[in-house]
Protein backbone atom coordinates (compact mmCIF):
# COMPACT_ATOMS: atom_id res chain seq x y z
CA UNK A 1 0.00 0.00 0.00
CA UNK A 2 2.99 2.63 0.71
CA UNK A 3 4.37 1.81 -2.26
CA UNK A 4 1.62 2.45 -4.54
CA UNK A 5 1.36 5.90 -2.39
CA UNK A 6 4.95 6.84 -2.94
CA UNK A 7 4.37 6.12 -6.93
CA UNK A 8 1.43 8.28 -6.68
CA UNK A 9 3.20 11.07 -5.02
CA UNK A 10 6.56 10.72 -7.44
CA UNK A 11 4.32 10.91 -10.21
CA UNK A 12 2.81 13.35 -8.95
CA UNK A 13 6.04 15.33 -8.50
CA UNK A 14 7.62 14.58 -11.66
CA UNK A 15 4.55 16.04 -13.39
CA UNK A 16 4.99 18.89 -10.93
CA UNK A 17 8.45 19.27 -12.49
CA UNK A 18 7.26 19.47 -15.53
CA UNK A 19 4.79 21.92 -15.58
CA UNK A 20 7.00 24.38 -14.03
CA UNK A 21 9.79 23.57 -16.29
CA UNK A 22 7.86 25.11 -18.89
CA UNK A 23 6.04 27.69 -16.72
CA UNK A 24 9.10 29.46 -15.40
CA UNK A 25 10.85 29.34 -19.43
CA UNK A 26 10.72 32.74 -19.77
CA UNK A 27 9.46 36.29 -18.25
CA UNK A 28 6.57 36.70 -20.10
CA UNK A 29 6.58 40.92 -19.80
CA UNK A 30 9.70 42.55 -20.18
CA UNK A 31 11.17 45.78 -18.53
CA UNK A 32 12.47 47.22 -22.06
CA UNK A 33 11.62 47.32 -26.13
CA UNK A 34 14.73 47.87 -27.47
CA UNK A 35 16.62 50.97 -26.04
CA UNK A 36 12.98 52.08 -24.09
CA UNK A 37 12.65 50.92 -20.71
CA UNK A 38 9.00 50.15 -20.39
CA UNK A 39 7.55 50.49 -16.93
CA UNK A 40 4.02 51.14 -15.91
CA UNK A 41 0.99 51.82 -17.21
CA UNK A 42 2.66 50.53 -20.64
CA UNK A 43 3.69 47.00 -21.73
CA UNK A 44 5.06 44.55 -24.31
CA UNK A 45 2.81 42.39 -25.14
CA UNK A 46 -1.01 41.02 -23.68
CA UNK A 47 -1.51 40.78 -20.26
CA UNK A 48 1.59 43.64 -19.54
CA UNK A 49 1.24 46.93 -18.07
CA UNK A 50 -2.25 48.78 -17.99
CA UNK A 51 -5.05 47.02 -20.36
CA UNK A 52 -6.49 50.51 -21.45
CA UNK A 53 -3.15 51.28 -22.80
CA UNK A 54 -1.78 47.80 -24.04
CA UNK A 55 -4.12 48.20 -27.31
CA UNK A 56 -2.64 51.60 -28.11
CA UNK A 57 1.32 51.08 -27.57
CA UNK A 58 2.94 47.77 -28.34
CA UNK A 59 6.47 46.38 -28.83
CA UNK A 60 6.79 44.14 -31.68
CA UNK A 61 10.07 43.18 -32.93
CA UNK A 62 11.84 45.48 -30.33
CA UNK A 63 10.16 48.64 -31.29
CA UNK A 64 7.40 50.46 -29.60
CA UNK A 65 4.67 51.65 -31.39
CA UNK A 66 1.62 53.82 -30.42
CA UNK A 67 -1.54 52.88 -32.77
CA UNK A 68 -4.63 54.97 -33.99
CA UNK A 69 -7.21 54.94 -36.36
CA UNK A 70 -4.59 57.71 -38.57
CA UNK A 71 -1.70 54.80 -38.31
CA UNK A 72 1.33 54.18 -36.66
CA UNK A 73 3.89 55.81 -34.79
CA UNK A 74 7.16 54.86 -33.71
CA UNK A 75 7.72 56.01 -29.97
CA UNK A 76 10.89 57.80 -29.34
CA UNK A 77 10.99 58.63 -25.94
CA UNK A 78 8.50 58.18 -22.92
CA UNK A 79 9.29 60.63 -19.86
CA UNK A 80 7.58 58.62 -16.73
CA UNK A 81 8.07 61.35 -13.77
CA UNK A 82 6.38 63.75 -15.74
CA UNK A 83 3.87 61.53 -17.47
CA UNK A 84 5.28 62.24 -21.45
CA UNK A 85 5.24 60.39 -24.31
CA UNK A 86 7.21 61.45 -27.45
CA UNK A 87 6.11 60.33 -30.91
CA UNK A 88 7.26 60.63 -34.42
CA UNK A 89 5.07 60.52 -37.51
CA UNK A 90 7.23 59.45 -40.69
CA UNK A 91 4.47 61.55 -42.98
CA UNK A 92 5.53 64.88 -40.98
CA UNK A 93 7.64 67.23 -42.83
CA UNK A 94 10.41 68.82 -41.03
CA UNK A 95 13.13 71.26 -41.42
CA UNK A 96 15.33 68.30 -43.21
CA UNK A 97 12.62 66.95 -45.94
CA UNK A 98 8.84 67.46 -46.89
CA UNK A 99 6.06 65.57 -48.24
CA UNK A 100 2.70 65.02 -48.30
CA UNK A 101 0.66 63.87 -45.22
CA UNK A 102 -3.03 62.65 -44.63
CA UNK A 103 -2.71 64.33 -40.58
CA UNK A 104 -3.01 63.12 -37.31
CA UNK A 105 -6.01 61.61 -34.79
CA UNK A 106 -6.18 60.03 -31.54
CA UNK A 107 -8.88 57.52 -31.09
CA UNK A 108 -11.72 59.22 -28.69
CA UNK A 109 -11.18 56.86 -26.27
CA UNK A 110 -7.50 56.88 -25.95
CA UNK A 111 -5.50 57.39 -22.74
CA UNK A 112 -3.77 60.33 -23.83
CA UNK A 113 -4.07 63.91 -24.10
CA UNK A 114 -1.97 66.63 -26.53
CA UNK A 115 1.19 67.48 -24.11
CA UNK A 116 0.61 72.09 -23.70
CA UNK A 117 4.15 72.23 -25.50
CA UNK A 118 3.29 70.57 -28.64
CA UNK A 119 2.83 72.69 -31.99
CA UNK A 120 1.19 71.97 -35.52
CA UNK A 121 1.88 73.95 -38.19
CA UNK A 122 -0.07 73.48 -41.34
CA UNK A 123 1.85 73.53 -44.28
CA UNK A 124 1.10 74.74 -48.22
CA UNK A 125 -2.81 75.20 -47.28
CA UNK A 126 -5.66 76.79 -49.46
CA UNK A 127 -5.90 80.58 -48.66
CA UNK A 128 -9.16 80.60 -50.59
CA UNK A 129 -11.02 77.57 -49.74
CA UNK A 130 -9.32 76.14 -46.94
CA UNK A 131 -11.83 76.47 -43.55
CA UNK A 132 -8.40 77.57 -40.77
CA UNK A 133 -8.87 80.64 -42.47
CA UNK A 134 -11.80 81.57 -41.92
CA UNK A 135 -12.32 85.35 -40.20
CA UNK A 136 -13.85 85.38 -36.29
CA UNK A 137 -17.73 85.22 -36.68
CA UNK A 138 -17.56 84.79 -40.33
CA UNK A 139 -20.77 82.10 -40.68
CA UNK A 140 -20.68 79.06 -42.09
CA UNK A 141 -23.69 78.11 -44.97
CA UNK A 142 -23.75 74.37 -43.84
CA UNK A 143 -23.52 74.05 -40.52
CA UNK A 144 -25.31 77.43 -39.17
CA UNK A 145 -22.38 78.28 -36.85
CA UNK A 146 -20.13 80.68 -36.35
CA UNK A 147 -16.87 80.04 -37.23
CA UNK A 148 -13.94 80.44 -34.90
CA UNK A 149 -10.36 81.05 -36.79
CA UNK A 150 -7.99 77.89 -36.15
CA UNK A 151 -4.72 79.82 -36.81
CA UNK A 152 -2.95 81.55 -33.93
CA UNK A 153 -1.27 84.97 -35.81
CA UNK A 154 1.16 85.20 -32.75
CA UNK A 155 2.67 82.20 -34.54
CA UNK A 156 3.55 83.75 -37.66
CA UNK A 157 7.64 83.84 -36.23
CA UNK A 158 7.15 79.99 -36.56
CA UNK A 159 6.09 79.87 -39.68
CA UNK A 160 9.19 82.22 -41.13
CA UNK A 161 11.65 80.21 -39.21
CA UNK A 162 10.23 76.66 -40.96
CA UNK A 163 10.15 78.69 -44.40
CA UNK A 164 13.87 79.69 -43.97
CA UNK A 165 14.48 75.47 -43.99
CA UNK A 166 16.26 75.12 -47.51
CA UNK A 167 13.54 71.50 -47.91
CA UNK A 168 10.91 74.11 -47.50
CA UNK A 169 11.79 76.99 -49.24
CA UNK A 170 12.76 75.30 -52.23
CA UNK A 171 9.06 74.89 -53.03
CA UNK A 172 8.33 78.52 -53.52
CA UNK A 173 5.50 78.68 -51.33
CA UNK A 174 4.08 82.15 -49.93
CA UNK A 175 4.09 82.21 -46.31
CA UNK A 176 0.47 82.79 -46.32
CA UNK A 177 0.27 79.06 -46.80
CA UNK A 178 1.78 78.65 -43.67
CA UNK A 179 -1.06 77.80 -40.32
CA UNK A 180 0.23 77.62 -36.82
CA UNK A 181 -2.79 75.47 -35.37
CA UNK A 182 -4.43 76.15 -32.67
CA UNK A 183 -8.11 74.88 -32.99
CA UNK A 184 -10.64 74.99 -29.88
CA UNK A 185 -10.18 71.27 -28.58
CA UNK A 186 -6.97 69.38 -28.74
CA UNK A 187 -8.50 66.71 -26.86
CA UNK A 188 -8.80 63.21 -26.91
CA UNK A 189 -11.15 63.28 -30.00
CA UNK A 190 -8.72 65.82 -31.52
CA UNK A 191 -8.53 65.03 -35.32
CA UNK A 192 -6.14 66.79 -37.58
CA UNK A 193 -7.69 65.94 -41.49
CA UNK A 194 -5.48 67.56 -44.02
CA UNK A 195 -8.13 66.94 -46.93
CA UNK A 196 -10.24 68.76 -44.82
CA UNK A 197 -8.12 71.34 -44.03
CA UNK A 198 -6.84 71.09 -47.32
CA UNK A 199 -3.64 71.68 -46.34
CA UNK A 200 -0.33 69.18 -48.25
CA UNK A 201 1.61 68.47 -44.98
CA UNK A 202 2.30 69.65 -41.65
CA UNK A 203 4.93 69.56 -38.94
CA UNK A 204 4.85 69.33 -35.17
CA UNK A 205 7.42 69.94 -32.61
CA UNK A 206 7.17 70.29 -29.23
CA UNK A 207 10.07 71.66 -28.19
CA UNK A 208 12.89 74.50 -29.28
CA UNK A 209 15.38 72.98 -28.11
CA UNK A 210 16.76 76.39 -26.33
CA UNK A 211 17.01 77.45 -30.51
CA UNK A 212 14.06 78.82 -31.02
CA UNK A 213 15.39 80.65 -34.57
CA UNK A 214 17.26 77.54 -35.47
CA UNK A 215 14.22 75.42 -36.92
CA UNK A 216 17.09 72.37 -38.01
CA UNK A 217 17.95 71.57 -33.98
CA UNK A 218 14.15 71.63 -32.79
CA UNK A 219 12.74 68.65 -31.16
CA UNK A 220 10.24 67.38 -34.24
CA UNK A 221 7.27 65.20 -33.11
CA UNK A 222 3.88 64.77 -31.09
CA UNK A 223 4.46 65.03 -27.33
CA UNK A 224 1.36 63.10 -25.66
CA UNK A 225 0.34 63.40 -21.88
CA UNK A 226 -1.54 60.24 -20.07
CA UNK A 227 -2.80 59.24 -16.77
CA UNK A 228 -2.65 55.89 -14.24
CA UNK A 229 -6.59 56.88 -13.14
CA UNK A 230 -8.62 59.49 -12.74
CA UNK A 231 -7.05 60.29 -9.70
CA UNK A 232 -3.49 59.71 -11.64
CA UNK A 233 -2.46 57.49 -8.65
CA UNK A 234 0.33 54.97 -9.27
CA UNK A 235 -0.74 52.12 -8.08
CA UNK A 236 1.07 50.76 -4.70
CA UNK A 237 0.63 46.85 -5.75
CA UNK A 238 2.51 47.88 -9.05
CA UNK A 239 5.46 49.97 -6.89
CA UNK A 240 5.99 47.07 -4.83
CA UNK A 241 5.74 44.60 -7.96
CA UNK A 242 8.47 46.92 -9.43
CA UNK A 243 10.98 47.23 -6.33
CA UNK A 244 11.17 43.17 -6.84
CA UNK A 245 12.34 43.23 -10.18
CA UNK A 246 8.39 41.97 -11.53
CA UNK A 247 6.88 43.72 -14.05
CA UNK A 248 2.83 44.91 -13.69
CA UNK A 249 0.48 43.54 -15.78
CA UNK A 250 -2.83 42.11 -15.88
CA UNK A 251 -4.83 38.65 -16.12
CA UNK A 252 -8.25 36.76 -15.45
CA UNK A 253 -11.26 37.45 -16.69
CA UNK A 254 -11.88 40.81 -15.00
CA UNK A 255 -7.99 42.07 -15.60
CA UNK A 256 -7.33 41.94 -12.34
CA UNK A 257 -3.45 42.93 -11.21
CA UNK A 258 -0.30 40.46 -11.43
CA UNK A 259 2.97 40.87 -11.14
CA UNK A 260 5.13 39.15 -13.31
CA UNK A 261 8.06 37.57 -12.24
CA UNK A 262 11.14 36.90 -13.60
CA UNK A 263 11.29 32.97 -14.65
CA UNK A 264 7.96 33.86 -15.76
CA UNK A 265 5.45 33.30 -13.03
CA UNK A 266 2.92 35.42 -11.90
CA UNK A 267 1.81 36.49 -8.34
CA UNK A 268 -0.52 38.78 -6.88
CA UNK A 269 1.81 40.82 -5.25
CA UNK A 270 5.47 40.82 -5.63
CA UNK A 271 8.31 38.87 -6.67
CA UNK A 272 9.73 38.41 -2.99
CA UNK A 273 9.66 34.68 -2.28
CA UNK A 274 9.62 32.90 0.84
CA UNK A 275 12.37 30.26 1.75
CA UNK A 276 11.06 26.75 2.36
CA UNK A 277 13.15 26.67 5.31
CA UNK A 278 12.41 29.76 7.43
CA UNK A 279 10.01 31.35 5.34
CA UNK A 280 11.61 34.34 5.03
CA UNK A 281 11.49 36.57 1.90
CA UNK A 282 14.24 36.65 -0.62
CA UNK A 283 14.61 38.64 -3.98
CA UNK A 284 16.24 36.36 -5.92
CA UNK A 285 17.91 36.80 -9.14
CA UNK A 286 16.19 36.64 -12.48
CA UNK A 287 18.27 33.66 -13.48
CA UNK A 288 17.49 31.32 -9.94
CA UNK A 289 13.74 32.27 -9.57
CA UNK A 290 12.41 29.19 -11.58
CA UNK A 291 15.25 27.09 -9.90
CA UNK A 292 14.50 27.90 -6.58
CA UNK A 293 10.32 27.51 -6.96
CA UNK A 294 11.47 23.76 -8.63
CA UNK A 295 13.47 23.32 -5.26
CA UNK A 296 10.82 24.13 -3.28
CA UNK A 297 8.35 21.72 -4.91
CA UNK A 298 11.20 19.01 -4.81
CA UNK A 299 11.33 20.12 -1.07
CA UNK A 300 7.86 19.85 -0.53
CA UNK A 301 7.66 16.39 -1.87
CA UNK A 302 10.71 15.16 0.42
CA UNK A 303 8.43 16.15 3.21
CA UNK A 304 5.29 14.53 2.12
CA UNK A 305 7.40 11.23 1.38
CA UNK A 306 9.51 11.50 4.55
Amino acid sequence: MKVKQYSCVLLLYFLTLTTLSSLVASQTCKNSCGQIPIKYPFGTGLGCGDPRFQQYVTCNQEKLTLTTHTGCYPVTNIEYSSQVIHISDPSMSTCACTQTSKGFGLDWDAPFSFHDDTVFTLLDCSTTSSPIYRTNGAYDDDSNTTVIPQCDRTGAPICSFLFSCRAISMLNLPISTCCVYTPVDLGPSFEMDLQKLQCTSYSGFYSFNGQESNPENWKYGIALKYKFNVYNDYPSSCANCERSNGVCGYGGAYNTFVCNCPGGLNTTSDCFFRSPYNHSPRLLPRHTAGNFLIFSSAYFMVRVLF
